[in-house]
């Protein structure tokens, strides 16, 4: 089970350093962009020039360099859980499904789930406060 979560926080981790890496140098652009004042370029175009874009991608690059370590694995879902809940609330409410069944956009919640479980009894003694 350890090699198991190991190889789950590696590749969650290098889905967000890619994301962020991605971003931050402009190394990609998307092929297709959401069509001119439809919701999901509206509220990309909220996001980007206040900067809240900037925030969330170096949110991913800490919690993406955090879960690949197995000691700070926790605290890493910590911060990247809501980023995932936040990116699966944007297909299904702004893009109404569409991109939901992207297998990136599926694996997130899987990995980031198996992790949580793998390590549920450590999970609980954080949760209690031990």
């Amino acid at each position: 089970m350890r090699i198991a979560a190991l190889i789950a926080g590696i590749l969650l981790g290098l889905v967000f350093l890619m994301a962020s890496v991605t971003y931050f140098f402009h190394l990609y652009t998307p092929e297709k962009m959401p069509p001119a004042g439809s919701p999901p370029a509206l509220f990309m175009g909220a996001l980007v020039p206040t900067h809240f874009m900037d925030f969330v991608k170096s949110l991913e690059l800490l919690g993406g360099l955090l879960v690949m370590i197995p000691r700070t694995r926790r605290l890493a879902l910590l911060i990247l859980g809501p980023i995932i809940v936040n990116i699966l609330a944007f297909h299904i409410f702004v893009a109404n499904g569409e991109g939901l069944a992207n297998p990136m956009v599926l694996m997130l919640p899987v990995l980031a789930l198996f992790l949580v479980w793998a390590e549920r009894h450590a999970w609980g003694a954080f949760l209690r406060g031990r």
